[in-house]
């Protein structure tokens, strides 16, 4: 349930802690949702009127920040609104500190180079996010991993005025 009331046919990004409405919009989409509790983390739910489409996570870690979980209700794909949820994690993390911005993906690499991300190597990837839960997961279960490949991002100019 949206926080607050809609206009049909808008489409509204928000933070939520409303746990069991990203469970449920992960559980769609046959994510993970172990560890999306964790305190560093914030998840953004995107509205069309007063329907969760879409949601994506954002677990930040010092100057770093790891995309998890970018999904949008198969109906409302090639509407932009994956990538008003990736500006919308990019400002998020950008606000929070993040400098780099990271993401794995078993399928989604050409959506996100499109993005202006970047293949890295996995490792880099689990290394700047030491701690954070999905990397985490993927430490404790390598052969998932092994399927992964690592994005990067640098959102260091992010909100640089230049004169």
């Amino acid at each position: 349930m949206a926080i607050r009331k809609h206009r049909a046919g808008e489409l509204v990004i928000e933070q939520t802690r409303d746990f069991a409405l990203v469970r449920e919009i992960l559980a769609r989409g046959s994510l993970m949702s172990d560890g999306i509790e964790w305190p560093a983390a914030c998840y953004l739910v995107a509205y069309f009127g007063d329907d969760a489409v879409g949601v994506v996570g954002v677990e930040a870690k010092l100057d770093a920040a790891l995309i998890r979980s970018l999904f949008v209700k198969t109906s409302m794909r090639r509407r932009g609104i994956g990538a008003a949820l990736v500006a919308a994690a990019r400002k998020a993390a950008h606000t929070r500190g993040a400098r780099h911005f990271y993401l794995l993906t078993r399928d989604a690499g050409e959506y996100f180079a499109r993005l202006g991300f970047e293949l890295v190597d996995v490792s880099r990837v689990m290394s700047a996010m030491a701690g954070a839960p999905q990397v985490e997961h993927y430490r404790a279960h390598p052969e998932e991993c092994a399927c992964e490949a690592g994005f990067h991002l640098d959102i260091s100019g992010d909100g640089v005025i230049e004169r």
